[in-house]
């Protein structure tokens, strides 16, 4: 299990409470709005170069890892 310790953080007077990376103030919303929108990881990480690559990805595993408990069994 994917831990987001140190990757995400909240607070009510960053972006009133919205999760955002760690050290920036980039919500993680923002990266699955990019992906939504057909842009890549890289071009995410371009046009936000506070988050760290690392922050990411564990990011989309942790999506991954709860989509896949939930995933029922065919």
């Amino acid at each position: 299990m994917i831990t987001l310790n140190g990757i995400t953080h909240r607070y009510p007077e960053i972006l009133s409470n919205v999760p955002v990376f760690v050290g920036t103030r980039v919500p993680v919303r923002s990266l699955f709005d990019y992906l939504e929108g057909g842009d890549t990881l890289e071009e995410f990480l371009y046009q936000f170069p506070s988050v760290k690559r690392e922050q990411a990805i564990a990011i989309l595993d942790a999506a991954y890892e709860s989509v896949a408990a939930d995933a029922h069994l065919a």
